[in-house]
């Protein structure tokens, strides 16, 4: 009996190493396949969707898959334990604000991909002259998204903020006031669900537009469609330990592609501007 254990033992033995090291060349062939897992929601979801099934990624020999998770944070979770491989959705000042609140899952930046505007709208008020004292706005809840919406009230000459303001700041930061407005802070996507409640709301384009809202149309005032702003620009992440992976790489190039950017440009009546730039760019 004791002998019988012993070959049983050794058999049962052989067999986990078998499978280990099956297991492991699946995994590796699997890899090389070139199959990637990109996260995302709204317009850029449709991006990548529509990128997924094109000849431009079969030539390239990747094959991609999209996942839906339309909150910001938890994306970036999911792309830094492994859940997916690369997010499509944030600002490099998102990004940024991201790494900062959670350093011991930071993501690294693959590639820029474009640039788009912020709106104001409102359904009450057709200018920004028209706007009374004390009027409520809507502002973006999350970091970067709330420093980027309190800019843009500066640039169309509503608030006065601080010198020391920036990519973390908020409302505690304006230095002047003078139609003492209000701000409400709500959560990025339900800003077209909310003009029906609130005077005047802060939308970025991709929330936009999944709201039926084109922003050279429909708001009041946004951002000027240009590079001016290098922190606006849009980028592909991954967790860190994947930053030099070339797989991953390649979907740089294939956003940038001309035939996939006659795309994007006709579908999102040029607002989405291509930015084909190094992430040290972003830096300088």
């Amino acid at each position: 009996m004791k002998n019988s254990k012993r070959i049983f033992l050794v058999i049962g033995l052989a067999l986990s190493i078998i499978l280990l090291v099956g297991c492991g060349k699946q995994s590796k062939a699997a890899s090389e396949t070139g199959t990637v897992t990109i996260g995302s929601h709204t317009s850029d979801l449709q991006i990548w969707e529509h990128i997924a099934k094109s000849p431009q990624a079969k030539k390239l020999n990747l094959k991609i898959k999209t996942k839906v998770i339309s909150d910001g944070a938890q994306l970036n979770a999911a792309t830094s334990d492994g859940q997916v491989d690369v997010n499509a959705f944030q600002s490099y000042s998102y990004f940024e604000a991201y790494n900062k609140q959670n350093p011991k899952g930071k993501l690294a930046a693959l590639g820029t991909t474009y640039l788009e505007p912020m709106g104001i709208y409102s359904k009450k008020y057709k200018k920004i002259n028209d706007i009374p004292d004390g009027t409520t706005f809507a502002i973006p809840n999350d970091p970067a998204n709330t420093s980027r919406a309190l800019k843009l009230l500066e640039s169309a000459g509503l608030v006065t903020l601080k010198k020391s303001f920036n990519a973390f700041s908020d409302t505690k930061d304006i230095k002047s006031n003078p139609k003492n407005l209000k701000f409400k802070e709500i959560d990025d996507g339900t800003g077209p669900r909310v003009l029906n409640d609130v005077p005047v709301v802060l939308i970025g384009n991709s929330i936009a537009l999944a709201g039926g809202l084109h922003v050279l149309q429909d708001s009041i005032y946004h951002e000027k469609i240009d590079q001016s702003t290098k922190v606006n620009v849009n980028v592909l992440a991954t967790a860190q330990k994947n930053k030099n992976n070339p797989t991953f790489k390649k979907l740089v190039e294939l956003y940038h592609d001309k035939e996939i950017q006659k795309y994007i440009s006709k579908k999102y009546y040029g607002t989405k501007v291509d930015v084909n730039k190094s992430i040290s760019y972003l830096n300088k």
